[in-house]
């Protein structure tokens, strides 16, 4: 009887021990990767659900260090991070700046290690290469540092269009073409993305200006910002999926980008099918839960008040919890496929050693030969004078956010060097010791908080007399550098920027006098990151070699093209002007500082004077200019331009054969065969415009391609596809692309003012695709047109 009783309280006992088991499985935390996804938000509570959804930088503060972005949880120096949720087994995301590399903190509290990253040329020099294998390349040196360094999501690459020289962030774009734009974006994205780590292209869209950015309205027409300034982006989603992208401070037509439904979801999501998340720059916006509704995923780097905002909006009804959960699915998304989820263990020990040589390698490819009368370069003398206070303070890149704490740079001087050219003592004296009286007048100010984003350089000066005619008669050759740099925050000015100051137009002129007195050759290196003007001094100097801003490797880069080791292969991004005023946005960008008390770094709401009495370009800037930018207004109004877009020298010379073209359907595979009929071992860039009548532009390029290295006599077929819709332009009053039936003319050149061959294709059926009508102007706009012939 005992024996039975013992018995059923033991079956009573086990009984009751699995029914508490399986109530505790049945109520335990559900963990992100364990459980799906709708299991994990359907777990979560709202306030959870807000917190994923704002920055977690939150918890250290609202203020302007955090709309600089940077933040010293988990990685030191990144921009920021997500909030985690232990509860759920959700970790943050680390994310940080890096459109020429990864920014983090180079050394560490508690540490005597340092951790430095690699330099990689700017993107305007990267697009100067037309070579998306080679950006691929150096995308995957990026990604190997960003996952080697702990960080999940680089942000970056920038792609907004050079609408204006005087863009204080052009360096960080590509180019003034929306195509060569997507197509170099695409690459990187893909480079970087191959270790397993994200991007955020940025900035979405028609961030043109750093004057007011948190605040413009771009007043644009659908076709122009269709055709133009939303192309770049659309072709990078489509053909790379970036992991996220970033959302732009200014307003389109009325609206903020990150408030947008329009075109963060309708465009950016249901038309060309993005699959990521969306962030925001660092603060921008002004209505949280409308950024919520909008798609506008993450708000970086986070507020109290936003995390506020959005309860109480949920709250009241104004924001539905669907719209929520649905940017809730995307962060998570994004968490589950991040290193850190994933639980990898980083190294911080990258290989910088071989990605030095790989950004030395890139910046080569992306420069550009200006001018090479009586074939100065490459250099034969090794006796050289170097001139000019950039070359011996080298600019590997621009600043602000897109910035990189590297470990060096190579002064063009070193490089030289390294490359067995001797650099005249004397003047080497002259420019170091001004250097150093320069660098006392200029210590830094540790109290500024600038500090870390601009550093003063020496201001530049010419030489006496004596210095300069003793280098000519003991040198063989001057060299000489103007230097400009720029960044964030703030846009580039006229005088002393895009044009010379009279102090580096006299040291042109007098070192050229000088030297050409003594039958010696001066080349002059532009280490630029934008367009300046050119056509008031270029017939002075003998050689003009564009080295852009290449990199800490920089200085070995160009010394490897001055000594013949590599022949310049790159090709302009953008055009040249004579003049800025032939600019035609000219007009309608700020060329002067904004009014005092303009804020250029965040979005914050107008006062009400301000909305009463908006400044144009400042407030609001009106893109008159509609589709004409760059070579598409140059070459459409037979404009005539300093350089024309997609221009560049080499040492080699090449023939074009007459192309041949095979049509499939609505497919077009035009091969052409590119000869080195030159001496020396070179690549070339074919070039396919489309003349397409019924867009009123000249041509618009439609495909591009680098040859490998040709020898002297050594041929290559190079083949490019196009699409009748490719052809398309946007109609606005159809809301649609469209492709009238008719002929079209392929045009092959090696820029798009040196066309050599042409063949005429006929599109059989008019194309048309039917997208969303939205973005509208909200206001009237006059923009110009070319009148028919």
């Amino acid at each position: 009887m005992k024996k039975t009783k013992l018995l059923l309280a033991l079956l009573c006992f086990m009984a009751t021990a699995n029914c508490y088991c399986q109530l505790r499985t049945a109520t335990a935390d559900p963990q992100l990767g364990k459980a799906t996804i709708d299991e994990v938000i359907h777990a979560m509570t709202l306030e959870e659900k807000v917190d994923l959804l704002v920055g977690a930088e939150r918890r250290v503060g609202e203020g302007f260090n955090s709309t600089v972005g940077e933040s010293m949880s988990l990685v030191q120096g990144v921009a920021g991070t997500t909030q985690p949720i232990p509860r759920l087994g959700i970790p943050p995301v680390v994310v940080a700046d890096g459109p020429a590399g990864l920014r983090i903190s180079p050394v560490r509290e508690g540490t005597a290690e340092t951790f430095y990253c690699t330099a990689f040329p700017v993107a305007t020099l990267l697009a100067s290469s037309w070579n998306t294998g080679l950006v691929e390349e150096v995308g995957k040196a990026i990604g190997n540092e960003v996952l080697e360094y702990g960080v999940d999501v680089i942000l970056g690459p920038a792609l907004n269009l050079h609408r204006n020289p005087l863009c204080g962030r052009n360096f960080e774009y590509y180019s003034e073409d929306p195509l060569l734009t997507g197509k170099i974006t695409a690459a990187m994205v893909r480079g970087v993305q191959s270790n397993g780590v994200g991007t955020s292209i940025k900035h979405f869209a028609a961030n043109n200006q750093e004057t007011s950015r948190g605040n413009n309205d771009v007043r644009i027409t659908q076709r122009a910002l269709r055709e133009l300034y939303l192309k770049g982006f659309e072709i990078a989603v489509r053909e790379a999926q970036p992991w996220t992208v970033m959302s732009s401070y200014n307003k389109i037509n009325g609206v903020y980008a990150s408030e947008s439904r329009a075109l963060l979801t309708d465009i950016l999501r249901n038309e060309w099918g993005f699959e990521g998340a969306v962030m925001t720059d660092w603060s921008g916006g002004v209505d949280p839960p409308q950024q919520i509704h909008a798609g506008n995923d993450l708000l970086m780097p986070g507020v109290i008040s936003q995390r506020d905002t959005i309860l109480h909006a949920v709250r009241t009804g104004r924001l539905s919890e669907e719209d929520v959960n649905t940017d809730v699915r995307r962060i998570l998304e994004l968490v589950v496929k991040s290193p850190r989820f994933k639980g990898y263990k980083f190294s911080n020990k990258p290989d910088l050693k071989a990605h030095a040589e790989v950004t030395r390698a890139s910046a080569t490819e992306g420069m550009v030969l200006l001018k090479n009368e009586g074939n100065v370069l490459p250099l034969s003398d090794k006796n050289i004078a170097v001139f000019g206070i950039t070359s011996y303070e080298f600019i590997s890149g621009g600043s602000g956010s897109g910035d990189v704490n590297e470990a060096y740079t190579i002064s063009l001087g070193e490089g030289l060097a390294g490359a067995g050219f001797t650099n005249n003592p004397a003047v080497r004296e002259t420019y170091e010791k001004h250097i150093a009286a320069e660098d006392e007048r200029h210590k830094a100010d540790t109290s500024n908080p600038w500090a870390r984003f601009f550093r003063i350089r020496p201001v530049e000066f010419v030489p006496e007399t004596a210095v300069l005619e003793q280098a000519a008669a003991e040198a063989g050759v001057a060299l000489l550098t103007i230097g400009r740099n720029a960044g964030e925050f703030v846009d580039r000015k006229l005088p002393d920027d895009f044009e010379l100051s009279e102090i580096e137009q006299q040291l042109i002129t007098n070192v050229c006098k000088a030297f050409h007195a003594a039958g010696k050759k001066v080349a002059v290196i532009l280490n630029i990151g934008g367009v300046i003007e050119t056509a008031s001094w270029k017939a002075q100097p003998d050689a003009i070699l564009l080295a852009w801003q290449p990199g800490q490797e920089g200085g070995h880069s160009v010394a490897d093209i001055l000594s013949g080791k590599v022949s310049p292969s790159g090709r302009l991004p953008m055009t040249f002007p004579i003049n800025y005023t032939d600019i035609p946005s000219s007009a309608n960008f700020p060329s002067a500082a904004p009014p005092p008390g303009v804020s250029s770094f965040r979005s914050v709401r107008l006062t009400p004077e301000e909305e009463a009495n908006p400044v144009r370009n400042v407030h609001y800037s009106v893109y008159e200019e509609d589709v004409y930018v760059g070579y598409r207004y140059f070459d459409t109004f037979d404009k005539a331009v300093s350089y024309p877009f997609g221009y560049g020298l080499s040492y080699a010379v090449f023939e074009y054969a007459q192309p041949t073209v095979r049509q499939t359907g609505n497919d077009f595979l035009v091969t052409v065969k590119v000869k080195n009929t030159g001496k020396t071992a070179a690549k070339e860039v074919v070039q396919l415009y489309v003349n397409a009548p019924a867009s009123g532009l000249s041509k618009e390029l439609k495909g591009f391609a680098k040859t490998a290295t040709l020898r002297p006599g050594e041929s290559e077929e190079v083949t490019l596809k196009v699409n009748a819709a490719d052809f398309a332009s946007f109609d606005a009053a159809a809301s649609a692309w469209i492709t009238p039936a008719g002929e079209y003319r392929l045009l092959i050149g090696a820029s798009s003012a040196d066309i050599k061959n042409t063949v005429t294709v006929n599109v059989p059926q008019e194309l048309r695709t039917k997208v969303h009508d939205v973005l509208k102007l909200q206001t009237g706009i006059t923009v110009i047109k070319k009148l028919r012939n």
